[in-house]
């Protein structure tokens, strides 16, 4: 099996581009470069040079190529339409000029953690859902997004069930595939996430596999994982106290992983990411080396 890896910066801790914790973009890049990966995600819009030529020289010099953005906003009723379309333009736009002739990139598409279901994180059962206008409404605005990705710019966009918004547990992603058409978005589908939500990782790539377009890898130390759901941990807060992990060193059955993209033939991008406190970003480069080493030791 053949997969192709790329990197993320919140694998730095970059989450909110303004955040004055964050380390150096150009730090960002450098490590990226030595990291082993070849490619990389744009991060939060506003992080990375926002010049589609100067950051495709920058990643070219680093031996890197764009493969996806993200944009993770509220995305339920209470969202700015007009913000969030803005915003996937600016995305978008940046994707296409960037990324090399041919290559075609990814907008992940994430429901932003929410204060009422931050703390239920990783419990389906007790997590307060919406109720079936404001999900409507919800996937309205997902058509938007993904409408002006596809159509104005090319870019696929991806759906990504994620800790702590109103599309993490299973029944949710079942919701958004039923309610939204392949020919409209596919799936992004993130292994920690996954068994953070108590699903197993390898039964949802399997169950979705028709809707699959992209994979995030992550991996999860038990130990801080236990803690955080018998706490009621915030998803970040479990984050800056190391629930994620190098890849092959936490408790996702990677085994299971790999066996199921095999068998499904998989063969498009999967992103590592290991999200932490920014403050914490100089053991960055160590875990990258060490998750990239494990997958090409397995790959290969």
């Amino acid at each position: 099996m053949k997969l192709n890896l790329a990197i993320a910066p919140c694998s730095w801790g970059i989450e909110d581009p303004l955040n004055p914790e964050n380390p150096p973009w150009r730090t960002v890049l450098n490590e990226a470069g030595e990291s082993g990966f070849k490619a990389i995600e744009l991060g939060p819009y506003g992080y990375l040079p926002t010049d589609a030529l100067r950051l495709k020289e920058l990643l070219h010099s680093k031996g890197l190529q764009l493969i996806a953005g993200t944009i993770y906003d509220d995305l339920s009723p209470a969202a700015d339409i007009g913000l969030l379309t803005d915003k996937t333009r600016k995305i978008c736009s940046l994707l296409s000029h960037a990324a090399e002739t041919g290559e075609r990139c990814h907008l992940v598409i994430i429901d932003a953690v929410k204060a009422d279901r931050n703390n239920t994180a990783g419990h389906p059962g007790a997590a307060p859902r919406l109720g079936r206008d404001d999900w409507d409404k919800m996937i309205d605005h997902i058509k938007i997004i993904s409408k002006i990705a596809s159509v104005e710019f090319g870019v696929r966009p991806v759906i990504h069930p994620h800790a702590g918004g109103y599309i993490e547990f299973d029944d949710e992603t079942e919701r958004v595939v039923n309610d939204i058409p392949e020919k409209i978005a596919g799936l992004c589908l993130d292994t920690g996430h996954l068994y953070y939500a108590c699903d197993d990782p390898a039964f949802s790539l399997k169950k979705y596999a028709e809707r699959l377009d992209y994979v995030h890898f992550k991996d999860i130390n038990a130990t801080v994982y236990k803690q955080a759901l018998n706490e009621n941990m915030g998803f970040f807060d479990a984050c800056a106290k190391g629930v994620m992990c190098s890849i092959g060193k936490g408790c996702v059955d990677y085994g299971s992983v790999f066996k199921t993209l095999d068998e499904i033939c998989y063969d498009g991008w999967v992103t590592v990411e290991q999200e932490r406190d920014p403050r914490d970003a100089g053991g960055t480069l160590d875990d990258l080396i060490e998750s990239h080493d494990y997958l090409v030791s397995v790959l290969s």
